[in-house]
């Protein structure tokens, strides 16, 4: 059983315990999840298993959609609804803010942006998660990271201090920080009080199961039904097509040359590619180096 299940992760579990308790089910089946998803937040969360966990971080480069809600008015320490009250201010939108002040502050976290990263998250600092350091009263000096907010738009104001938005966003972006920074934008501070992610690379919400429908189907021996190809959320890069008396070099791992693959690839040096065979199964994911050369980098057949 090789593939991705595109599971609903449920408020109050962290991405370790759902990936756990897929791989209890599967009894010792190699299980991975491609990238963590707060506890307190619900959402698609993509499992990979077996062969599939090799392209985990491929997904975990890719772009997420988001549905968050925001607070105004109170900061917390973890800047979600379940940290600590750090400040609080009486805001009521209308009135003390505007709405024009709202779009152009939403406006100006489009594009390329630097965040600091939350105290409360499991970035390391001298080995050591840093939450651990803020459980025990200590602030390290973290240097701000690069991110990229594709699209950010608001869905709702809800009056009279929350404001609804859905985010598409680069790997690595917080979305409680960017809540806290548009609240300090905004003079008055705020905190994320919902998250909900709708979409990892092709993986949609709509289409995810919950933890107890992929027992049900595997109590069924249904689940195959819901298992995406390896390829599946790899249909973005370019593909060649291997010719028969270059499979045998492919499926070890060897290189391939342009040279000899029918149809134009149009690939740079370093870009990765997906490798086919003719009857379009799934071999490999590889890598042009130089002009002709096409270097097997995973290589996924049996």
């Amino acid at each position: 059983m090789d593939g991705i299940l595109n599971i609903l992760k449920p408020p109050g579990m962290t991405s370790h315990d759902v990936v756990s308790y897929v791989r209890r089910n599967l009894k010792g089946k190699k299980v991975g999840h491609t990238g963590t998803l707060d506890p307190g937040a619900a959402g698609v969360l993509p499992v990979c298993i077996g062969k599939a966990t090799k392209i985990s971080r491929f997904i975990i480069k890719s772009y997420k959609e988001y549905r968050a809600e925001l607070t105004l008015g109170i900061s917390t320490n973890t800047q979600d609804n379940f940290g600590e009250i750090t400040k609080k201010v009486n805001t009521v939108l209308s009135k003390d803010i505007v709405e024009e002040r709202i779009y152009e502050a939403f406006d100006k976290f489009k594009g390329v942006i630097y965040q600091e990263p939350p105290m409360y998250s499991a970035i390391k600092y001298k080995g050591k998660p840093l939450y651990k350091y803020a459980r025990s009263g200590q602030i390290i000096k973290r240097e701000k990271r690069k991110v990229v907010i594709k699209d950010i738009k608001i869905v709702e104001i809800l009056y009279p201090n929350r404001i609804v938005f859905d985010v598409i966003c680069s790997s690595g972006t917080y979305i409680r920080t960017l809540c806290n920074d548009i609240g300090e934008m905004l003079g008055c501070g705020g905190h994320m009080s919902l998250l909900i992610r709708k979409s990892v690379a092709n993986f949609k919400i709509d289409d995810s199961i919950t933890l107890e429908e992929f027992r049900l189907l595997l109590y069924e021996n249904e689940l195959i039904k819901k298992i995406y190809p390896i390829d599946f959320p790899l249909k973005d890069l370019p593909y060649a097509i291997i010719p028969d008396n270059m499979m045998k070099r492919a499926k070890n791992g060897s290189p391939v040359y342009n040279s000899h693959i029918s149809q134009t690839l149009d690939v740079k040096d370093e870009q990765l590619f997906r490798m086919y065979d003719k009857n379009n199964n799934f071999i490999a994911i590889g890598k042009l180096i130089r002009d002709d050369c096409l270097v097997p980098v995973n290589v996924f057949w049996h």
